[in-house]
């Protein structure tokens, strides 16, 4: 039995309060996520507190300043576009298939998280010590993965695999920073459409590196396995 006091009964406070600790973080991050949705990626402490239903000194109480805040709503961030972009590795059909189904998912996300995206690429480029840049994560855990892919299918038509890194970082490239403009200036252009587009130019940079290596696909049928 322990005594009043004792450091077991001191370990178990101690590991109830870290844990309702961690819970009120993941509370309040998710209403900056709100927040970044209602009010733009101009969004203030102030207004995070106040869609948390709190007063912004409870905020400092959770998190070391606005940049230990900022941190951990781009964590987050990341952890749902990576929920979100996981089924794409591993994609069915033909050639055409696979490419409108990941880009359309990447046009798609950043057209629903508009406002978390403008939020994100601001304080990637604030210059805050720490701050995570996630959408440079995201591009390069994309391009990789691409990369790996492109390699295992130029392997399997006995193609030379060394530009398929250079690819793959050139498609990530295209469709991340003509969605970002097309974002801010649409031109009447709809999401479906710049999709579409993005799709079959990713197609014709592909199509040409397999016709360059004497490999002629129909971009409509089912590809052997990788």
């Amino acid at each position: 039995m322990t005594t009043p006091g004792s450091p077991r009964k001191a370990d178990g406070r101690a590991a109830r309060w870290a844990g309702q600790r961690e819970r009120r973080r993941r509370e309040f991050v998710e209403a900056g996520l709100r927040a970044i949705a209602r009010h733009g990626p101009g969004v203030s402490t102030e207004q995070i507190a106040e869609e948390a239903g709190v007063a912004r000194t409870r905020l400092y109480k959770h998190f070391a300043g606005a940049t230990d805040l900022q941190r951990a709503i781009a964590e987050r961030a990341g952890e749902l576009i990576t929920t979100e972009f996981t089924p794409l590795w591993d994609p069915p059909g033909a050639p055409r298939q696979m490419i409108e189904h990941a880009i359309g998912a990447h046009t798609r996300w950043l057209a629903d998280h508009a406002n978390l995206y403008r939020y994100l690429t601001r304080h990637s480029l604030s210059g805050h010590s720490g701050t995570r840049d996630v959408v440079a994560d995201v591009k390069t855990a994309i391009a990789r993965q691409l990369t790996t892919l492109f390699e295992r299918y130029l392997a399997r038509f006995g193609l030379d695999t060394r530009p398929a890194e250079a690819i793959a970082y050139g498609v990530v490239g295209l469709v991340e920073s003509s969605t970002a403009r097309w974002l801010e200036n649409p031109r009447d252009l709809g999401e479906a459409e710049l999709a579409t587009l993005l799709a079959r130019w990713t197609w014709h940079i592909l199509d040409d590196t397999l016709r360059t290596g004497g490999v002629e696909l129909d971009p409509g049928k089912p590809l052997p396995s990788a």
